[in-house]
C-alpha cells in the first residue's frame, strides 16, 4: 500500500477510535469482564484466569492491537446461602492504536453477586459492578497531517497543529455495571441473557484544547448450550452494543465434539463461526482440555474497508484457565460462551 495513503487511513482510524468505540473482541464470549461485570465469579471452579490478544487490520500499520489479562474467583464459599455466589476479580487491558500513536491502558476491579432463584440453583440472577482507571498517551511526534504533505510527496510542510511533536497524557476513573440471568431446564443445558453499561459516569478526555465526553456503551448479550448427541454440544451466543452512534451486532455458534470419549474429563474440539453484521465473517476453532480452553478466530473482512485491509480483518487468540473445585459437588450449569 502507498505510504501516504496508509498514513491517512491510520489517521482516520485514530479519529474513529478516539471518538467512537471501545476496544472490543470478536471472541466476546471469551472476555467476560469486557462484556459484563456481572460475569465476575460466574463459572464452575475456584479460580479463573483469562487472556485475550487481538491484532486488527495488521496490513494498515498495526491499526489496533489489544490484549487483556483477568483473574476472578468466588469468595466466602460456605458463608452464603446455598447455591449463591459472590465473585471478586480484576483485569488489566492495553490497547495500541495506529502503531502506537495512541496507547491506552486500563486497570479494573469487579465484583458481582449471583442469587439462586430455586433450590437447585438452576436459575440465577446476578448483578455486577466495576471500577476502572484509564491512562492514555497520544504521541504527536508520530503523527502526519494532510497539511504536511508537500507536492513532491514528502511530509515537509508545517502542520500548524498544536499536538504535532508533543506527547499528551490523559487519565480518568470510570464506572461500569451489568446484570445477567442464567437458567437450565435439565442440569445439562444452559441459557443466559444480560445487559451491561460501561462509562456510566461519562468520563472526559482532553487531547487538545477541548474536552470529549466518553459516551456510555450499552450491550445486550445472550446465548446458551445444549447437548445434541452423546459426544456433541451446540454453543450459541450473540451480542449487540451501541456507543456514541456506533453499533455492532455479532451472532454465531460452535459445535463442541468430545474427541476422547471421556465424559468425566473430556477433551473437546470446537468448530464454528460468528458474523459481525456489515463487517466480517469470523471462523472459530477451539480446544478444551483439562482446565484450559484455547480459542482462535480470524476476521475475514467483508465491509468497504476490505480493499485497504486486503480482506485481513484480524487475528484473535483467547486462553482461559479454570481451576476446578475438588469437593465433588455437582456443577451448576453456568454460561460458558
Amino acid at each position: 500500500m502507498n505510504r501516504a495513503y496508509q498514513i491517512l487511513v491510520v489517521l482516520g482510524l485514530l479519529s474513529y477510535s478516539v471518538q467512537a468505540q471501545d476496544p472490543h473482541f470478536s471472541q466476546f464470549f471469551a472476555s467476560p469482564m469486557t462484556l459484563n461485570p456481572a460475569y465476575t465469579g460466574k463459572f464452575n471452579g475456584v479460580l479463573r484466569a483469562a487472556g485475550n490478544y487481538r491484532d486488527q487490520w495488521p496490513t494498515i500499520s498495526k491499526a489496533f492491537v489489544t490484549a487483556t489479562l483477568s483473574l476472578d474467583a468466588p469468595i466466602l464459599k460456605g458463608k452464603l446461602n446455598n447455591n449463591d455466589t459472590w465473585g471478586l476479580g480484576g483485569m488489566a487491558m492495553t490497547d495500541r492504536t495506529a502503531n502506537g500513536i495512541l496507547n491506552s491502558n486500563f486497570l479494573m476491579i469487579s465484583t458481582a453477586y449471583h442469587k439462586a432463584l430455586d433450590e437447585d440453583g438452576f436459575h440465577q440472577l446476578g448483578i455486577g459492578f466495576q471500577g476502572a482507571y484509564a491512562s492514555k498517551r497520544l504521541d504527536g511526534s508520530q503523527l502526519n497531517f494532510e497539511s504536511e504533505l508537500a507536492l513532491d510527496g514528502t511530509w515537509s510542510n508545517p502542520s500548524g497543529e498544536s499536538i504535532d511533536g508533543t506527547k499528551i497524557n490523559v487519565g480518568y476513573f470510570d464506572f461500569n455495571a451489568g446484570f445477567i440471568y442464567s437458567g437450565s431446564t435439565t442440569g445439562d443445558n444452559n441459557f443466559y441473557g444480560g445487559v451491561s453499561v460501561y462509562h456510566i459516569n461519562r468520563p472526559k478526555e482532553n487531547f487538545t484544547n477541548g474536552y470529549y465526553t466518553l459516551q456510555p456503551r450499552v450491550t445486550i448479550h445472550g446465548g446458551g448450550y445444549l447437548p445434541t448427541g452423546e459426544a456433541t454440544t451446540l454453543h450459541l451466543s450473540a451480542q449487540h452494543s451501541r456507543q456514541a452512534g456506533a453499533f455492532e451486532t455479532v451472532v454465531g455458534g460452535a459445535l463442541a465434539l468430545n474427541v476422547n470419549n471421556d465424559f468425566e474429563n473430556p477433551t473437546s474440539l470446537y468448530v464454528g463461526s460468528w458474523y459481525r453484521f456489515g463487517d466480517a465473517l469470523i471462523p472459530y476453532l477451539g480446544l478444551e482440555w483439562n482446565d484450559l480452553r484455547l480459542g482462535l478466530t480470524y476476521d475475514v473482512n467483508t465491509s468497504s474497508l476490505k480493499t485497504a485491509s486486503q480482506k485481513r480483518g484480524g487475528i484473535e487468540i483467547s486462553l482461559i484457565y479454570v481451576r476446578k473445585a475438588s469437593d465433588g459437588r455437582k456443577d451448576i450449569p453456568c454460561p460458558k460462551f
